[in-house]
C-alpha cells in the first residue's frame, strides 16, 4: 500500500508542506519546504519528490525538515534535498537531463551516506538527530572511516567586507576564503560555485 494513502497532506503558505499522519492525532512527522528556483512546481513534482524523500523519515526524529529545492537550467535538471535534524544536516544534488532521473541520483545518494555514517551519526555527531533503532539498511559498508587531519593552517582573520573578501580569495587562487565581516563583525565564508559565481556563508545566532 502507497506509505501516503494513510496520510493528509496540509499546504501550510507558499510550498510548505506538513505530513500529518490522521492515525496518529495530527503528529507531524517531517515539514517539507519546497521551492522551485527558475521553474514552477507541478503538483506532480510535489507528490514525487515528497514520496522519493519520504522513504527517510524513518531515520530521523519527527521534528525533522527536508528543504527540497527544483531548478532548471536550459536543458539541465537540478534536484536537491537537505535535511535538518537536530542540528545535523545531511544534503544531496544532482544535475542531469531529467528531473526524475536527478531525483533518484540524489535520493541514492542519501542512502549511501546515510549507511555509511550511520554509526557516526547515530552516535558522535549528535545523539539527537537520529532515531537509533531506524538503522537497519541491508548493506556491508565500511564504516572505519576516520577522519584525520594532516594538516593546520593559522592564519588572522582581518575585518573585510564581502567584496573584498571575493578579491582576496581571487588573489590567492583558492576556492574559500574565511574572513570577518566588517559589517556584521561575524565570521563569514565566501566561496566560488560550480556555476562560476560566488556564494556566503553567514552563521546564524
Amino acid at each position: 500500500m502507497d506509505k501516503f494513502s494513510d496520510l493528509k497532506r496540509v499546504i501550510l503558505g507558499n510550498n510548505q508542506i506538513y505530513i500529518i499522519d490522521t492515525c496518529m492525532r495530527g503528529v507531524v512527522f517531517m515539514k517539507y519546504t519546497i521551492k522551485g528556483k527558475q521553474t514552477g512546481v507541478t503538483n506532480a513534482m510535489q507528490e514525487k519528490a515528497i514520496k522519493k524523500i519520504g522513504k527517510f523519515e524513518r531515520f530521523f526524529k519527527p521534528d525533522a525538515e527536508a528543504v527540497i529545492s527544483f531548478k532548471i537550467e536550459k536543458d539541465r535538471y537540478t534536484f536537491e534535498t537537505a535535511i535538518y535534524s537536530g542540528g545535523t544536516i545531511i544534503r544531496a544534488e544532482e544535475c542531469s537531463n531529467d528531473m526524475y532521473a536527478s531525483m533518484d541520483m540524489v535520493v541514492e545518494k542519501l542512502e549511501r551516506q546515510i549507511r555509511k555514517y550511520k554509526t557516526k551519526l547515530g552516535k558522535r555527531i549528535r545523539q539527537d538527530a537520529m532515531t537509533p533503532d531506524n538503522f537497519y539498511i541491508h548493506e556491508d559498508i565500511d564504516e572505519d572511516e576516520s577522519y584525520d587531519v594532516v594538516r593546520t593552517k593559522r592564519f588572522p582573520l582581518k575585518p573585510m567586507d564581502v567584496e573584498e573578501a571575493i578579491l582576496q580569495m581571487n588573489l590567492l587562487a583558492h576556492n574559500f576564503f574565511v574572513f570577518i565581516n566588517s559589517d556584521t563583525e561575524t565570521v563569514n565564508v565566501v566561496y566560488r560555485r560550480k556555476d562560476g559565481k560566488y556564494g556566503l556563508i553567514e552563521p546564524e545566532m
